[in-house]
């Protein structure tokens, strides 16, 4: 395949397994995943660096019925090799139970309002934030769909919660939902119209639990973060106490306290927070007058 000795080593160091595969096989499925893939090139380096993908996950007939599947749902063909490689579990499951799921999502997509123009790209992208979600319950979704109605929120502002939930749709219940946005409404003292602002700001408020938000919600306010500047930006939830810390000591070394910092600045990915940095301006120290040094006349 033009692999070269380094990532035959590298291949073999990683998923020693590989050696014991029959070669016939692997050629069924170098001849499989090679339906998605342009050339050998790319198909190498994917195995590269997910050599388990490739020579533990052999299912030959689940792979072949879902990938064919797939392409007639209209994912492009860098789309399922990226699955391929990355979520190999959903190859393994039958066709139909990734078909139930997606016929799950697409339902509740349509009942929420959402258009049958948009569906494609909407499921395109919720697939890629989260392609495990295709190993999950379909009524698990639906149930928690009911918990937003019941927590007060419209069709329009579930369809959102749905695309920013991703697959924590289906991880979460609707009684872990319920008690999270509870405990979020008394430490806030917000009513139902703010809860709902909130939540919708930051999703994390329903998916996470009580302990997690507790143990977050003290890291923040030790940090000597104020109840309502996480109000105003709740976001700053989704991080851990660790790199709240972190970022708030770095924004420190170049003369802010974090009183003075808007909470959008320490909210994001590595990547967001370090761009942000090249945005803000060091703060110079005023220099101290000394009284008793001699006058610098000639200047």
């Amino acid at each position: 395949m033009g692999a070269n000795r380094t990532t035959v080593a590298s291949i073999l160091e990683r998923c020693p397994e590989a050696i014991l595969q029959p070669p016939e096989v692997i050629k069924a499925q170098q001849h499989l995943w090679r339906s998605v893939y342009s050339n050998d090139k790319d198909l190498v380096k994917t195995i590269e660096r997910f050599p388990g993908s490739f020579f533990t996950f052999i299912h030959k007939e689940n792979q072949t019925r879902n990938i064919q599947y797939f392409q007639e749902l209209g994912l492009k063909k860098k789309i399922i090799s990226r699955f391929l490689a990355s979520a190999p579990d959903i190859f393994c499951n039958s066709v139909d139970k990734n078909k139930g799921m997606i016929e799950a999502l697409q339902e509740s997509y349509l009942q929420l309002g959402g258009s049958e123009a948009n569906m494609k790209v909407w499921l395109v992208k919720l697939l890629c934030q989260d392609p495990f979600i295709l190993s999950k319950s379909p009524g698990k979704v639906r149930n928690n769909l009911e918990s937003f109605q019941r927590l007060g929120f419209t069709d329009s502002e579930a369809l959102r919660l749905l695309s920013k939930l991703k697959g924590f749709i289906s991880d979460v219940t609707g009684n872990s939902m319920e008690s999270s946005a509870v405990y979020t409404k008394n430490i806030f003292k917000c009513n139902d119209e703010e809860l709902k602002e909130m939540v919708l700001k930051c999703p994390a408020l329903l998916y996470y639990t009580v302990p997690v938000l507790r143990e977050r919600l003290e890291g923040l306010l030790t940090e000597g973060i104020s109840i309502e500047q996480i109000k105003y930006s709740p976001s700053v939830l989704e991080l851990t106490t660790q790199i709240v810390q972190y970022r708030i000591k770095t924004l420190f070394g170049l003369g802010y306290n974090v009183k003075d910092v808007h909470l959008e600045q320490l909210i994001g990915t590595k990547k967001d927070f370090e761009v942000s940095l090249t945005k803000i301006q060091p703060k110079r120290q005023r220099p101290l007058f000394n009284p008793v040094a001699p006058l610098d006349l000639d200047n």
